[in-house]
């Protein structure tokens, strides 16, 4: 398995146009619901459980990133900042989950993955620049 700062998910960030992360994380989080909404649908009781698991932390990045940009200093910032990484990396697992388990296709999965592992790269790269400055 790629690791999720690998050299290739860098270049694919540098290539296109900055967007900000507050809108990306919200667009992400209405992914996570439309996921949720579909495997409550399914009669797999496993599917309900970790699509609910996956809900929570998908959209508690969002709700972070939003907290963080009314943190009180900047070591409040990269705190919140970090809650959200760590909730993006548990959306990631729960993914995972989902995809090796065979509730969802890998396929249908596969794109939300990738958006999943850029969301924790951009997040861990906003940590990191902002410990940079003094």
């Amino acid at each position: 398995m790629q690791k999720i700062t690998d050299g290739d998910t860098q270049r694919k960030m540098k290539n296109k146009k900055p967007r900000d992360i507050r809108k990306r994380v919200f667009e992400y989080s209405l992914r996570a619901i439309k996921l949720y909404q579909s495997l409550q649908e399914g009669k797999d009781s496993v599917g309900w459980i970790i699509s609910k698991q996956y809900l929570r932390s998908a959209t508690a990045i969002g709700a972070n990133m939003e907290e963080a940009q009314a943190g009180e200093s900047r070591k409040d910032f990269i705190h919140k900042c970090s809650i959200a990484l760590k909730e993006g990396r548990e959306s990631l697992y729960w993914l995972r989950l989902l995809a090796e388990s065979g509730i969802i296709a890998k396929e249908r999965i596969t794109p939300l993955i990738a958006e999943t592992e850029e969301l924790v790269a951009v997040i861990a790269k906003i940590i990191i620049n902002t410990k940079k400055k003094k």
